[in-house]
């Protein structure tokens, strides 16, 4: 009999076992092999050129960090998800994206908002409303030679090719002067074609008549100068503004009237008499949002009452529908109580549908003239379910009933069931009633699974949008209010209608709105989640 060799035992213990062999093919299973390779390889290249072209476009609007930022992430996201290990890098990198951009940077671009003037007439910096006061000034000056026009067009952008009477070919467009070129294709002493530009026939012409007859080219760097604007896209003339720009002295004067407008730091040029020339532009403005909400009396009144309803409505929606949800809870954990599924069932429609659409239905049977409600229920009547102030608050209240109390019904149910039914047996025989059964015992148990609920729920109807805005639209509306408020906006509501409806928007005013909530909010959250503390003890 041949005894194995050192050697032979060395081997042997170095062959992979049958289980090795299968843990490294499940291993390379996990890993994916080439087909997660190659995924990788499409998803990231897809990832990259969207950074790449988005890369481009902050370069040539002179936004360097976010470029910088954009690149830096990118790539370290290639360098992640191209190495071996860094498992949790890997699976962290999409939500951590995906929570700047939503969550941090929109927050931080709020912050940053409430500080400026942002909003109508003031949406750009100095220079692009200098120009544009300038160009909304300009009246064609007599007797100006003509230019012999061909529009072109590149990368969607429309450019004036033209020929002045010496022959001179140039090229410009709105926010570019217009500059000499060579190399031009020429026709009869005209311009009518130049590399790596297109140019539009006749029915390209006709097809964006306004938009290349609100052209004006500036004839240089100076906006004194004035530009050049086509009534036929054949022809160019030259024009001329009524405003006379003066770069060191920092004014603008109008030639008509003589009265000079000066940068006093308004983010607009202001005459004398307080009368500014618009559009302005973008400035600074430090905490002056915040204290116009506090201080100035047409927006500190219908602040400050929005900001009492938004309160009362948040409190009442939850105390009324967990008032109702639990009732109703009660009632069908009750063993005597027959066909419960069936009546569950019915009892969570309202909290099936979509709250929007809850709402817009609601409004229609709510509606004086034609509703529902008025003409089937109340025979014809006349009520103003939503013109009415308290009637319209009122209506609020009820539908957010209808929409809210399924939800508490749903956490009750669960609640009260998960109540050991020892308890409560016990309680019995010690001779509790069934009411001090309650008050003692089964609410106490309560407020402990669904305190949490409640103050999330607060939180909700703090910011319920939906529900305002498509039953009654924050009115009826406050003609005296200094912001776009009415009698039955909340907080949130009032930030969308100063930021986005109405003919002027404060989008700064809107930021700083938006900023008391946030404070509002997570004050009253933390401070509720404290006192919930003390309901752990019952445990």
């Amino acid at each position: 009999m041949t005894t194995p060799t050192t050697e032979d035992r060395d081997t042997a213990a170095s062959a992979p076992t049958k289980r090795q062999r299968q843990a490294a093919r499940l291993a390379e299973h996990a890993g994916g092999g080439w087909k997660l390779l190659l995924f990788k390889v499409v998803a990231l290249g897809i990832i990259d050129a969207l950074a790449l072209y988005a890369i481009f476009v902050l370069v040539q609007s002179d936004q360097w960090i976010p470029a910088i930022i954009v690149l830096v992430v990118t790539g370290g996201a290639n360098w992640i998800y191209f190495s071996r290990g860094n498992l949790p890098a890997k699976y962290l990198i999409p939500g951590l994206v995906f929570l700047f951009v939503f969550q941090v940077f929109a927050a931080v671009y709020t912050g940053y908002i409430a500080f400026t003037n942002y909003g109508t007439g003031h949406n750009s910096d100095k220079q692009s409303a200098v120009n544009s006061l300038m160009l909304s000034a300009q009246e064609r000056v007599p007797d100006s030679p003509a230019y012999d026009l061909t529009v072109v067009e590149q990368l969607g952008q429309f450019s004036f090719l033209v020929t002045s009477p010496d022959g001179d070919v140039s090229i410009g467009g709105e926010e570019r002067p217009l500059e000499e070129v060579d190399g031009a294709e020429m026709d009869g002493g005209k311009a009518v074609g130049l590399a790596g530009y297109n140019t539009l026939g006749f029915a390209q012409i006709v097809q964006n008549q306004e938009a290349i007859a609100d052209m004006a080219v500036p004839l240089s760097d100076d906006p004194n100068d004035g530009a050049l604007r086509t009534p036929d896209g054949s022809t160019a003339y030259v024009y001329l503004s009524k405003l006379v720009y003066d770069e060191d002295a920092d004014t603008m004067t109008d030639t008509r009237t003589g009265v000079v407008y000066s940068d006093i730091g308004t983010g607009a040029f202001t005459a004398e008499d307080g009368t500014e020339l618009m559009p302005g532009w973008q400035i600074n403005v430090g905490f002056d949002n915040f204290v116009r909400a506090f201080t100035e009396e047409s927006i500190r009144a219908p602040f400050f009452s929005v900001l009492i309803w938004t309160f009362v409505f948040a409190f009442l929606s939850v105390f009324t529908c967990f008032a109702l949800g639990l009732f109703v809870a009660i009632v069908f954990n009750d063993p005597r109580m027959k066909s419960k599924r069936y009546y569950r069932v019915i009892m969570i429609l309202p909290y099936a549908f979509p709250g929007f659409l809850s709402a817009l239905v609601w409004a229609g049977m709510m509606n004086q003239e034609f509703g529902f409600i008025n003409q089937v229920l109340l025979g014809g009547a006349q009520v103003p379910w939503l013109t009415n102030e308290w009637l319209a608050k009122f209506s609020i209240l009820l539908v957010n009933l209808w929409l809210g109390f399924p939800y508490m019904f749903l956490i009750c149910t669960g609640a009260l069931q998960a109540i050991p039914e020892d308890v409560q047996e016990a309680a019995r025989v010690d001779g509790a009633s069934a009411w001090q059964v309650f008050r003692s015992i089964k609410l106490p148990l309560l407020f402990v699974a669904v305190a949490p609920l409640l103050i999330s729920s607060f939180a909700f109807n703090f910011n319920n949008f939906s529900l305002i805005y498509m039953l009654t639209g924050g009115g009826p509306r406050d003609v005296e209010a200094g912001v776009n408020v009415g009698a039955t906006d909340i907080l949130i509501t009032m930030v969308y209608k100063v930021a986005f409806v109405g003919s002027k928007s404060d989008y700064g005013l809107a930021s700083a709105f938006s900023i008391i909530i946030f404070i509002l909010v997570a004050t009253i959250s933390v401070i509720a989640f404290r006192r919930t503390k003390a309901l752990e003890e019952l445990n």
